[in-house]
């Protein structure tokens, strides 16, 4: 029985509807109530005297401001009052050159410095506001204005008598680096109370620290963390929470209103950290089956990301697997969704970004650090509680040639070769089944790149074990070509990414609905010129239309 509409679908967004309300606003913004704020005090928050003081010491001429969503209400007014202090200098010639450019979207995480949007400005250096990761840029110099925030320092020595009442517990005191700030005062204030194992931090662009991104005032050299507590003030990310929570004895987290991370009315639980490291593990052993990995590019800025690119690729080779790099911009179930043929994702990012929420998400997403467990063998592979997100820390397996690039060490090349064993057995053959912790089922595809090898004709072109290439018998022209065994050929390298887009998908693109048969390519139509130009006045072919 088939049903009659009464009016055509709604396939676009009404004409009435495009200049209301945003339906989907940032949460961010959704979640700020700005109040209005007198002009001397944005002075203050925003800090311009010093960012001017920088600008003019650094002989910036066009400089980026990029403001998290929170912010951006204020940027108008700081692009007046930077330039209004700009032009106070009269020792010199006055600077009518200098431009300011808002950088209203980011690419990726707002925690990082956006140094692709800011080269479309072809900027000098950024001037960044707000929280940061401090990690290190690949190509632009940067000002960090974290913002000055307001605390009320009886209220929070209240809340920390009520966490410690023992005088002599140790605790690290430390804040968001929009608060750091007033740690010292408040570390000042709680020791005149009568504590006296209490030690502060100061800001140090060191994402690998002990404390990302802190470094501890104390004499003591030999201090041990997991001795001590934490007192935060104001709501840290889940990553940073992650990765205290291993390191230290307990967290407590004093909430602030201008805490970009809270979501909720209520802070975060600390004590809930061990059930969501759990989690964590739950999808390393989950990606430990895996055979295609993505490798989730997070950031074009943080230093050495093509690096790390480069030692996952050789991680992910010396395990028999197959990676693909990709670059999608900020992150959603959505776009990650179109790749239904890759397992699992691997994220380059900063230590921040690197933790990707697993909620709407197909596929796991891993960081790095968890990539490397997952690698390891269900026998080797041990679970210490320890955690991190960003792509510091990730060892090197490459070595360099004489050329100066960077290629697989020559042990792990060898991993890739099954080996003759007694009775002429490969020795890959011999080892014991593989199965699915979650599922029970047995895995058969896990190192589909050994399975190519074995897969390769034996008095055919000889294939290198590095690149899985063939030397002779392939030419650029190859398409997508199947091999003998059951992994496709992409100009001679075993793909199976190709496999997958050969056998599994339903629709694999234009002109294939015919096919190829016995290794014949498809003749291929003459391609027309289409509409280009702008739309007062497009050009097709050689004829000028006007719209």
């Amino acid at each position: 029985m088939s049903s009659e509409l009464s009016a055509p679908p709604i396939l676009s967004t009404p004409a009435e509807h495009t200049f209301t309300d945003d339906p989907t606003p940032s949460s961010a913004i959704s979640q700020t109530k700005r109040p209005h704020r007198p002009d001397h005090e944005l002075y203050e928050v925003y800090e311009i005297a010093r960012t001017a003081a920088e600008i003019r010491q650094n002989g910036w001429k066009r400089i980026a401001l990029q403001f998290p969503d929170a912010m951006l209400p204020d940027a108008p007014w700081v692009v007046s009052a930077l330039s209004s202090e700009l032009e106070k200098d009269q020792t010199e010639v006055q600077d009518q050159s200098r431009r300011l450019y808002i950088l209203a979207d980011t690419s990726y995480s707002a925690c990082c410095v956006d140094e692709i949007a800011a080269e479309h400005a072809n900027a000098d250096g950024v001037v960044h506001y707000g929280r940061a990761c401090l990690s290190p840029t690949s190509r632009l110099p940067v000002i960090h204005i974290f913002t000055k925030q307001t605390l009320d320092y009886d209220a929070i020595a209240e809340t920390f008598e009520k966490e410690f009442p023992e005088k002599a517990a140790k605790v690290v005191l430390m804040a968001d680096v929009m608060f750091q700030e007033h740690v010292g005062p408040i570390n000042q204030l709680l020791k005149e109370r009568g504590y006296t194992n209490l030690i502060a931090t100061e800001i140090l662009r060191d994402p690998t620290g002990a404390i990302p991104n802190r470094k501890l005032v104390t004499p003591d050299a030999s201090t041990n963390l997991n001795e001590y507590h934490l007192f935060h003030i104001s709501t840290p990310p889940t990553s940073l929470l992650l990765t205290l929570s291993s390191r230290l004895a307990s967290l407590r987290i004093y909430s602030t209103p201008s805490s970009p991370y809270t979501t909720t009315s209520t802070p975060p639980d600390p004590s809930a950290t061990p059930g969501l490291l759990r989690r964590r593990y739950a999808l390393v052993i989950r990606f430990a089956t895996a055979s295609i990995i993505g490798i989730l590019v997070n950031t074009l800025s943080v230093k050495n990301y093509m690096s790390t690119i480069s030692t996952l690729k050789s991680q992910i080779a010396a395990a028999g697997k197959k990676s693909y790099t990709i670059v999608v911009g900020k992150l959603n179930a959505a776009k990650l969704a179109n790749f239904a043929e890759v397992d699992g994702w691997v994220v380059v990012g900063c230590w921040e970004s690197g933790l990707v929420e697993q909620e709407g998400l197909w596929k796991p997403v891993i960081t790095p650090f968890e990539l490397g467990l997952a690698l390891q063998g269900d026998e080797s592979r041990v679970w210490t509680g320890e955690w991190w997100g960003g792509i510091e820390g990730v060892k090197d397996s490459l070595v360099t040639n004489g050329n100066d690039e960077k290629s697989p060490k020559q042990e792990d090349m060898v991993k890739l070769v099954p080996e003759q064993v007694e009775g002429g057995v490969e020795d890959e053959e011999s080892e014991p089944p593989e199965f699915d912790l979650r599922t029970g089922k047995l895995v058969s595809h896990s190192r589909p790149m050994r399975v190519a090898i074995r897969s390769a004709p034996r008095g055919g072109p000889e294939i290198e074990v590095a690149s899985l290439s063939s030397n002779q018998g392939t030419t650029s022209s190859a398409i997508t070509k199947r091999a003998v065994g059951d992994v496709a050929l992409v100009n001679g390298v075993a793909s199976p990414g190709a496999e997958f887009l050969r056998s599994q998908r339903t629709w694999q693109g234009l002109g294939t609905d015919f096919g190829i048969e016995n290794d014949e390519e498809e003749e291929s139509t003459v391609v027309e010129e289409g509409r280009s130009g702008v739309a007062r006045g497009y050009t097709v072919g050689q004829d000028q239309l006007r719209a």
